[in-house]
């Protein structure tokens, strides 16, 4: 396409000169099927609103599941990032930039990270969860000098689909068509701390866990899990490497969802929400010891922690904080919450913050998204029966009490259609 093309793209669909419907068509002749149809065409977006290519507004309640940090076209955000890539966009990781190390140190400094803390950046939530795979990996011996072997992950995980962090994720219809996998990989019942107590010994590399679910529906581990399994895994000398690339940058209301657990992990990975909107993800280790464990050449990356990326990252993390973003989370999560608990036809809320699933007394959560669409409103249905909200962290009270007052009507619809 030469530049002319798309430039006449571009601005066709800003304008509404091409229908949804003719781009779907398009999309289904040029375009992989693995995400299916697509359910509308956006064109564009600002704060939590979105826009398709037929002129339609939507109340962005799912934030690219959970990306859009600070929702669509932030204007620092934005800003940052033409003025990093009119200055320098990318360079290999021969070579260093400015935004690279100080989103390194800020990383470390808002998780507490205890001195001899490293950050390894990448792409993307999976590529963060491959690379502690293969710092697991590096965990062979055990204490008495044998070979360790294990992972545990929990029945329900989502850590993404690339072989190693598919091997992780526990649905089985993700990872059949795919097998073999990376051996080595043992799925434990969720929430259960005498099945993981059970399972931790000396034969075991490391413990990945998501301090909430979110791919299963929204489903936090249980008060005190957490210091369990850091008790465990201490004991046995495996690591503790938790998943919170859902759950962390604000999701909850904290920059990392594991904070009330008052533990140190031995390493966490972030995604979706740090570059809001921006692709980048992140590797932290905490402490020297594992800190060492991926020595030079054991693992690298072309883009991972370029320029543009880590600008990104930097300008959405002050916003955040700028702009009081963690207080907004607490008080508008509340709202909505409680808010759906009294919603006729929903039995069951459940999440923190802004990271909310509900659950509905039928199997028509794919129908609340498409009525839900229809009423101008994004949301996801991970299950038959729940639907998973995951807005900009701005959302503001105003929006969700629009959202809850369409919803008693939007159920309705959906039910009619089943």
């Amino acid at each position: 396409m030469t530049h002319a093309e798309l430039s006449e793209a571009s601005a066709s669909a800003l304008v509404g000169h091409t229908s949804g419907a003719d781009w779907l068509a398009r999309y289904s002749t040029s375009l992989m099927g693995v995400f299916g149809t697509p359910q509308r065409v956006l064109v564009r977006g600002a704060g939590c609103l979105v826009w398709d290519a037929d002129g339609k507004e939507y109340l962005d309640l799912l934030g690219g599941i959970a990306v859009n940090a600070l929702g669509h076209a932030h204007p620092f955000v934005t800003s940052v990032i033409s003025s990093q890539l009119a200055t320098l966009g990318h360079v290999s990781n021969f070579f260093t930039s400015p935004t690279q190390i100080a989103l390194a140190e800020k990383l470390l400094a808002l998780t507490h990270a205890p001195a001899g803390s490293k950050v390894f950046f990448t792409n993307s939530g999976t590529e963060a969860n491959e690379a502690a795979f293969k710092l697991a990996r590096r965990n062979a011996t055990g204490l008495d000098g044998a070979p360790r072997t294990k992972i545990i992950a929990l029945e329900g995980a989502f850590h993404g689909r690339t072989m190693g962090a598919l091997a992780l994720t526990a649905k089985e219809a993700y990872r059949a068509p795919f097998e073999p996998l990376p051996g080595g990989v043992v799925h434990i019942p969720f929430g259960d701390v005498a099945a993981l107590e059970a399972a931790i010994d000396e034969t075991v590399a490391a413990v990945f866990l998501e301090p909430i679910q979110g791919e299963a529906g929204v489903r936090p581990l249980p008060a005190g899990y957490l210091r369990a399994a850091r008790e465990a895994t201490t004991k046995a000398g495996a690591l503790l490497i938790l998943d919170e690339v859902q759950t962390g940058i604000g999701r909850t209301g904290k920059w990392l969802a594991s904070e009330d657990a008052g533990i140190v992990p031995d390493a966490v990975t972030l995604a979706k929400g740090l570059g809001g909107g921006f692709p980048i993800g992140a590797l932290l280790t905490f402490g020297e010891p594992v800190s060492q464990l991926l020595g030079a050449g054991q693992h690298g990356t072309t883009f991972g922690g370029n320029p543009v990326a880590t600008a990104a990252a930097l300008a959405t993390l002050h916003a955040i904080e700028s702009q009081r973003v963690l207080d907004n989370v607490v008080a508008v999560g509340e709202y909505l919450r409680a808010g759906l608990a009294a919603i006729d036809g929903v039995t069951e809320v459940r999440g923190v913050g802004l990271l909310i699933g509900f659950d509905l007394d039928a199997d028509v959560a794919p129908a609340v998204v498409t009525a839900g669409l229809d009423a101008g409103f994004i949301v996801n249905s991970p299950g038959p029966r729940t639907i998973r909200l995951a807005p900009p962290l701005i959302l503001t009270t105003d929006q969700a009490g629009a959202f809850l007052a369409a919803l008693p009507a939007i159920l309705q619809t959906a039910k009619d259609a089943q």
